[in-house]
């Protein structure tokens, strides 16, 4: 499985992102963070990935190749655990994401992928 968490600082807000990684797996509310348009997010992944087999809710599956996805949702953000997916699969999540302005924290490395910083902290 890997790993991609998403999240908004509110304006001039810059804090210890895996600080926040935690605070977030653990559906923590954390001061700082914007809420999130959860719902209108989750129908822009499944127009993105209409061609995918819906397996649930929330986990979608390639039905002509290898890879499978769960989003996981709080209100301040949005996790999706990728199961043998493709980096080009990836890369479209992160793009869908970045449309509502939620920057890519992969904890596997650690790292934030924003406009302000790409350093770990």
């Amino acid at each position: 499985m890997y790993e991609l968490l998403f999240w908004q600082y509110l304006e001039e807000v810059y804090l210890n992102h895996q600080l926040v990684y935690e605070a977030l797996i653990e559906e923590e509310t954390v001061e700082g963070l914007e809420i999130l348009p959860v719902q209108v997010i989750l129908n822009r992944i499944a127009s993105v990935f209409a061609t995918w087999e819906k397996v649930d809710e929330n986990s979608w599956q390639n039905p002509k190749g290898k890879g499978a996805f769960q989003v996981k949702t709080t209100t301040q953000s949005i996790q999706i655990d990728c199961y043998g997916t493709e980096g080009k699969t990836m890369d479209k999540l992160v793009s869908v994401m970045e449309e509502f302005k939620c920057a890519l924290y992969d904890p596997q490395i650690p790292a934030r992928y924003d406009e302000f910083h790409e350093e770990e902290e």
